[in-house]
């Protein structure tokens, strides 16, 4: 180790300077402690740098005596001795295997620490929370250590004293302290995003050590216990746990920030994504050939009983291995939940509004990929919720509420997909405001006739807000016209529901998955096409007089009294229909952003689940297309994007 010798000398004057007794006190050992732990900071002894970190702390609060300080210098002099016989080379920083661990681990952790410190700042007296942060602080100390990320260590370090003084009764838990620890957890959060970076070998600047923030950490700890011992000696009884729990590494199952307990623990292995990716590939095309097999022209021909059996459970296995590949995909919404916690927590606490977040199932799980997209939404939606529809105290408790404000993200299965909802109790949407604006606008030309679900989709548009004046939280008009862009590229729906002075609630509806899709499959003369079932409404056979021409140009179609665009899938794609006669052939109405369009086809041939196909690079941007699918008969059919191509039929820009 350079500099190893300097490191001992100082470390052995520590000890000359505890056997003299040398006059100094406290203040002196501090001192001494502090520069013992600087120059191991300095020389990346991760080690020692903790050991003396955790002899200062004990020496500033006055919790050693003369036969701890002498054990610790101890323990310090045989660091010392470690660190000076450890070999040159091999650090384990410069391990990948051990870097993507450290920051999975630690990840893992640093999302329960924010949970429990949510937790905490509800409940300053919940011991299960208290002890699971004290322990996921103590892991992340542990796996620093190994890795010799000083900084990283000396910071777990400094907050778990915090957390052991109140887990002592020694220190309130106050919403500054909770400020603090989620300080702290966000200062780990950027040292994870540097190992991770550090794993991929891209060049990556180490974060900065942040002195306020360790200064802030310790004048918590340096601080006297307030109230006398009364409160907080009550506190300490209810907190402190068993004495082997201050060395355990693992965090136990504990509450989660709706404080509902979380479920058991189950074993799980670590997997490349790729290899789960090209395992749900592999499944898909099983079950294509299988689909082939079964109805192909020479096996129908066959009469064995015998056949026909192996064949009906070749065809059970093969769904239920894509059902178990699609799981694989699958991950639970919790940690994005959990997320949306401190956020509400945060926003609130800076707009001078309080709220309580309530989480409902967050054990519910979606596709990894929409679970990563929906992750916009829902923060524009809450930061919405909490900035508009939400009163300051003030206001609710004159409209006879309490002063906490209840904001509800909830996720439930309802019919075959997921259905994700945010809901207020506040002041809910403003039918009023919301006219008014869009007439300025031009979007509307009058309310007459417009039902609530109308008005309230209007909020929707890009640019549109009924904010008095633009903040740092929204008013500029953009958050809305981005949740609905997201929603919908995810295959999913979004409602209002409105009630005015009791709150409002947004409901998104969301496919389980992005590698299936529920298709509705229609035929145009020799071709198949796949329309997206969610955005399918109804299909008609046009009548005498249902399909009209306005101004010899555009087509349209009545439907329930009212005019919609028409779109032959014949002229856009270039083929020969059946025939040309609407009578001869099938309206599928379709709804995208609340308008609703005609598909002109030759044919229903029926509903299917297929699997999604990519068709490569080449033909990505086919207006109209969103990707392949092979049908039960073998025969390709192309999944069609429905925005892309009514849009672009109506000399619109897609959105």
């Amino acid at each position: 180790m350079p500099g190893g010798s300097d490191l001992r000398q100082k470390i052995e004057d520590l000890a000359l300077r505890l056997v003299l007794e040398e006059p100094g006190g406290a203040a002196g050992w501090a001192a001494a402690l502090d520069e013992v732990r600087a120059a191991a900071l300095q020389q990346n002894a991760a080690a020692i740098a903790a050991e003396a970190a955790g002899l200062l702390e004990a020496v500033r609060t006055g919790s050693a005596g003369s036969q701890e300080l002498q054990q610790g210098l101890l323990r310090l002099q045989r660091a010392a001795e470690d660190a000076g016989a450890a070999p040159a080379g091999g650090s384990p920083a410069e391990d990948i295997d051990l870097l993507t661990d450290f920051a999975l681990e630690t990840r893992e952790h640093l999302a329960a620490i924010e949970a429990q410190a949510l937790t905490l700042e509800r409940d300053p007296s919940n011991a299960e929370a208290l002890h699971a942060a004290f322990r996921a602080f103590h892991s992340i100390k542990g796996l620093a250590g190994f890795l010799e990320l000083g900084v990283v260590q000396e910071l777990a370090h400094e907050v778990e004293a915090v957390l052991d003084r109140a887990r002592n009764g020694l220190l309130a838990i106050t919403p500054d302290a909770i400020d603090v620890i989620l300080h702290a957890a966000d200062h780990l959060q950027r040292w994870v995003a540097h190992v991770e970076r550090m794993a991929a070998r891209q060049q990556s600047a180490a974060p900065q050590r942040d002195e306020n923030l360790l200064m802030r950490i310790r004048s918590l700890c340096s601080a006297e216990p307030a109230g006398g011992g009364g409160q907080l000696a009550a506190m300490a009884i209810a907190v402190a746990g068993p004495p082997e729990a201050a060395g355990s590494a693992e965090p136990e199952p504990s509450k989660s920030a709706a404080g509902a307990a979380q479920p058991e623990q189950k074993a799980a292995i670590k997997v490349d994504t790729a290899k789960l990716d090209s395992m749900v590939e592999m499944a898909g095309e099983l079950v294509i050939a299988e689909s082939l097999l079964r109805h192909d022209s020479e096996m129908a021909l066959l009469r064995s009983p015998d056949l026909q059996r192996k064949m009906t459970q070749l065809g059970r296995i093969t769904s239920e291995l894509q059902k178990t590949a699609m799981a694989l995909r699958l991950v639970p919404v919790g940690p994005l939940f959990r997320r949306m916690v401190r956020l509400a927590r945060d926003l609130a606490r800076q707009i001078g509004k309080r709220v309580e977040m309530e989480l409902a199932g967050s054990e519910i799980e979606l596709d990894r990929t929409i679970v990563e997209e929906l992750g916009d939404p829902l923060l524009h939606m809450i930061r919405n919720a909490i900035d508009h529809g939400i009163e300051t105290p003030a206001e609710r408790e004159r409209a006879g509420k309490p002063p906490v404000a209840r904001l509800l993200l909830k996720a439930q299965h309802q019919a075959g997909q997921v259905l994700v909802e945010i809901a207020d109790d506040g002041r809910g949407l403003d039918r009023a405001k919301i006219v008014k604006k869009a007439l300025e606008r031009g979007l509307i030309a009058s309310e007459e006739g417009l039902s609530d679900a109308e008005v309230h989709s209007l909020i929707f548009h890009p640019g549109f807000s009924t904010a008095a004046q633009v903040t740092s939280v929204s008013g500029r008009g953009v958050g809305m016209d981005v949740v609905r862009r997201h929603i919908e590229k995810l295959r999913g729906r979004i409602d209002i529901r409105s009630t005015p002075g009791q709150g409002a609630s947004f409901l998104i509806k969301l496919p389980l998955t992005l590698a299936i899709i529920d298709g509705l499959v229609v035929g145009v003369g020799a071709e198949r096409y796949i329309l997206p079932l969610f955005s399918v409404r109804e299909m008609i056979r046009p009548g005498e007089d249902t399909v009209w021409t306005v101004q010899n140009q555009a087509e349209m179609a009545l439907v329930r009294g009212t005019l919609l665009p028409v779109v032959r899938l014949h002229q856009v794609f270039g083929i020969q229909p059946r025939s040309e006669d609407p009578r001869e052939s099938v309206l599928v109405v379709a709804e995208l952003e609340n308008e609703r369009y005609c598909l002109l086809v030759d044919e229903l041939i029926g509903k299917q689940e297929v699997v999604i196909k990519s068709l490569g690079k080449m033909f990505e941007n086919v207006a109209g297309v969103a990707g392949g699918a092979i049908l039960g008969d073998g025969r390709v059919g192309l999944i069609l994007d429905l925005e892309r191509l009514f849009r672009g039929r109506h000399g619109e820009s897609p959105h």
